[in-house]
């Protein structure tokens, strides 16, 4: 049986008093829809620490930069709905644009230096967008908890800035990045990829346990590391490198010589379609 599923923020609201009235603790996951293992995963954090699991979808308009893939962005509703009914979810909220953005909508939330390299620098705007949406998502259903994955690690980093900046009362958990078995981190964009493509997207993941692997043999100079990843990236005779980057998992700093925790974070666009990954080193 599907679970409930509700549209707008006044009968939203109606549902989540009742389960506020009957002492209930609500988790909140997030989404754009095309839901795939990654987004299951975090549905079960949520079934697992959370009396009730509302699983927004929700496919956000502002987060996309001119010549984004907007319109093509994958909506997968019914189907959505069909493993949303295997997940004994509580409550599916899938909202209109016009209830999310009203005629006059005109606030926005700005991230400070954590939103402005790497995803924030190719993608203007990108992270105002997220901040936004996520925030009147917050607003709008009241979690006690709300689940990201670690595949959008600076996502995670710029929601977790604003909810401390803006004291919003919610618990930010994490959950590992989900891959398929060779390693792929799971993305509702490997619908754009061909069977080939896929194949080369494997690169990725590859220059990300060579990073690991290096850093675990003792080299500790980022741009040898980089390097190297760059080699495995471009074995893949279509891939454009957006960036790869060795930051400070906090901060997103750039780090010249590994001597703590590091991430490691990258974008690569393969058979034209953009994807990014990351690990943490050391």
């Amino acid at each position: 049986m599907h679970p409930q599923t509700v549209h707008t923020i006044d009968q939203l609201r109606e549902v989540i008093a009742a389960v506020r009235r009957a002492g209930k603790t609500v988790g909140l996951v997030p989404t754009m829809g095309a839901l795939h293992e990654g987004h299951l995963s975090l549905i079960r954090a949520s079934k697992a620490e959370c009396d009730c699991t509302v699983v927004s979808i929700f496919v956000n308009p502002s987060q996309f930069a001119a010549g984004e893939d907007l319109e093509k962005y994958p909506r997968t509703l019914a189907s959505d709905l069909d493993a949303l009914a295997g997940c004994n979810v509580d409550m599916v909220f899938v909202p209109a644009e016009e209830d999310v953005y009203g005629p006059q909508h005109a606030t926005w939330v700005e991230i400070g230096s954590v939103a402005e390299p790497l995803e924030g620098k190719r993608r203007p705007g990108h992270f105002r967008g997220v901040a936004t949406v996520v925030l009147k998502l917050l607003n709008m259903v009241t979690p006690d908890v709300a689940y990201f994955g670690q595949k959008d690690y600076q996502q995670l980093l710029v929601i977790r800035r604003m909810v401390e900046d803006l004291d919003v009362p919610v618990a930010i958990h994490a959950c590992p990045t989900v891959r398929e078995p060779d390693g792929l981190a799971i993305s509702s964009r490997h619908a754009y990829l061909s069977p080939a493509g896929r194949q080369r997207a494997l690169v990725l993941w590859k220059s990300l346990q060579l990073a690991a692997e290096l850093v675990e043999q003792g080299q500790r100079r980022a741009d040898v590391i980089i390097e190297r990843m760059q080699e495995v990236i471009l074995s893949a005779e279509d891939a454009e490198i957006d960036y790869i980057a060795l930051v400070d998992p906090e901060t997103l700093e750039p780090i010249e010589k590994i001597t703590t925790r590091t991430l490691a974070a990258l974008a690569v666009k393969i058979d034209g379609t953009r994807l990014i990954d990351n690990c943490l080193l050391g």
